[in-house]
């Protein structure tokens, strides 16, 4: 069910989500958190439906505020989703104009669930200080992605520059099963100290950096970057160690082969993590990162830029 409340108010808002709960049956006595998108002057809706899948195992109140550019005057256009197109969530598509995008902190207010925690998410501009921006304020967890901007590396290290616990970014989630695969690997014998690490990958994605960060700040050891035109992401790692390397290898983007020493060569499914998967997975925690915390404000400046 959608909803449209042209030139509206909060109150209004609120008042129109009382009356399909009585009349429709659709409640938020199951919600667990509200989740702020920030979607700026870009199309919400890859953002919003990959809020509606998270939500099937995080139930949350959705507000989406997408800025009206076609807009002078200081108004409020907004939209109810609920049902099949809200997933498990009730999602609110706020569209302000004029002053009132100044003011995101107090439009949002009114339609917080009372006593449930807030995550904000930017899934296309990067904030210059996520928890001083007016949404990221009231957050108990700020999520970012680099992988939208211009500039991926250098973001990273604006972030790394203001970080606060409860800063996250999707690039960081992207790069688990990979960090997962390598310390599983690092837990077997031999246990022999890496001498150097290389981590392969596309020029400019920002995973790339985490992923080597992490390994230098973990190892302790040199870690250099090889950086690829177009590679689908991270496509290899390499751990040199006395007894022969071991190698991580994803070309494809979909799927890996575990290469070491003395042992058959190990297939294993590696796909690209989807936006709502990665989404997913922030939400599960709503306490600081402290790896990624220390990957972003030591680990980076391990490494080559």
């Amino acid at each position: 069910m959608i909803i449209n409340l042209p030139e509206t108010t909060t109150r209004d808002i609120n008042k129109r989500l009382v009356q399909e709960r009585d009349e429709g049956g659709a409640i938020a006595l199951g919600r667990v958190l509200n989740l702020l998108i920030d979607a700026g002057a870009h199309d919400p809706e890859e953002a919003i439906a990959a809020a509606n899948d998270a939500s099937r195992e995080h139930p949350c109140r959705v507000i989406v505020i997408s800025k009206d550019t076609k807009q002078r005057s200081a108004t409020l256009d907004a939209q109810i989703r609920l049902g099949g197109d809200a997933g498990a969530s009730e999602v609110i598509v706020l569209r302000p104009s004029g002053e009132l995008d100044d003011h995101l902190d107090t439009l949002v207010m009114p339609l917080l669930l009372p006593d449930a925690p807030i995550v904000t998410w930017w899934p296309f501009d990067v904030p210059s200080n996520p928890s001083e921006h007016p949404l990221g304020a009231m957050a108990q967890r700020r999520i970012t992605d680099t992988s939208q901007v211009a500039k991926p590396p250098a973001e990273l290290r604006k972030l790394s520059d203001v970080y606060v616990d409860g800063d996250t970014d999707l690039a960081w989630t992207r790069a688990t099963l990979w960090r997962g695969l390598i310390a599983a690997t690092l837990d077997q014998p031999p246990y022999e100290p890496v001498r150097r690490a290389v981590v392969v990958g596309e020029s400019t994605h920002p995973s790339v950096d985490l992923m080597a960060a992490w390994l230098a700040q973990s190892l302790r050891c040199p870690v250099d970057v090889e950086r690829l035109k177009d590679a689908p992401a991270i496509t290899q790692v390499r751990l040199e160690r006395a007894s022969g390397d071991i190698v991580l290898d994803r070309p494809d983007g979909k799927t890996a082969a575990l290469r070491q020493p003395n042992q058959p060569e190990h297939r294993i499914a590696l796909p690209i993590r989807q936006l709502r998967e990665c989404l997913a997975e922030e939400l599960r925690r709503l306490d600081a990162d402290d790896v990624y915390g220390e990957v972003l404000q030591k680990g980076l400046a391990r490494i080559d830029a």
